[in-house]
């Protein structure tokens, strides 16, 4: 499940963009035009991203476990895959789900916000690193549908690694809008936002395969074993 979680980090990377671009942007420009100062700070930002990133696999991986200990991770699995697949069909409902988790959160997204301008004005580069920690947090579409993928994993250091990986996936094409205050043509990004959807279908298949526990090495293993704790010898 690493290699999807990854690309699906690197393809959503406009998506990012549009949400994060300007915070990194900051970071980029307050950092001065010294090459190896500007670098260190947008990866310290990035390491901040992927940490909050890391540490909310970890948490919500344990809630994973707990659906597979109640014998619920292949109807989980299942679900999270009819949602990727409707969410590659229709793309807009990333932005619809940002919009309604933000209200709900309104008072935390002000926080946030207050929080990450007054780092935003300080210069010291070490602060880039909370910048990241905090941005990790603001609501994001993307995030979800990692943050459910990395669920569907069933357990807290998987759901961790998955989510280390998607953080990890977003880093080139950010740290690069950051690092250069652009980034490639119309051309690119057209082709990345086809592929996205692509990508997710994929993903969304690969789910619900796992949740039909076919008993198909590394495509859709054997869950129901697992979620019985039945990994007793049998003799017969």
């Amino acid at each position: 499940m690493l290699y999807p979680a990854f690309l699906i980090g690197l393809l959503g990377s406009l998506h990012c963009i549009g949400m994060c671009g300007p915070i990194a942007l900051t970071v980029g420009v307050q950092s001065g035009k010294a090459p190896l100062r500007k670098a260190g700070n947008l990866l310290l930002y990035n390491l901040g991203r992927v940490v909050t990133y890391a540490f909310l696999g970890l948490v919500l991986g344990a809630l994973g476990f707990g659906f597979k200990v109640a014998g619920l991770q292949q109807t989980l699995s299942i679900a999270i895959g009819v949602g990727l697949i409707i969410y590659a069909f229709w793309p807009s409902l990333i932005h619809r789900l940002e919009q309604k988790t933000s209200h709900p959160l309104y008072k935390a997204n002000q926080w946030l916000k207050k929080s990450l301008g007054s780092l935003l004005k300080s210069n010291k580069g070490h602060k880039t690193f909370f910048i990241g920690l905090l941005n990790g947090l603001l609501p994001c579409g993307l995030v979800y549908f990692a943050v459910a993928a990395a669920v569907a994993v069933g357990s807290p250091i998987d759901g961790m690694w998955f989510m280390m990986v998607f953080g990890a996936g977003t880093i080139p094409l950010l740290m690069a809008f950051a690092f250069f205050g652009g980034l490639a043509g119309v051309r690119f990004k057209k082709y990345l936002t086809k592929a996205l959807p692509v990508l997710v279908f994929c993903m969304g298949v690969l789910f619900i395969m796992r949740g039909l526990d076919l008993n198909i090495p590394y495509l859709s293993p054997e869950l129901s074993s697992f979620a019985s704790g039945d990994d007793a010898a049998v003799c017969h």
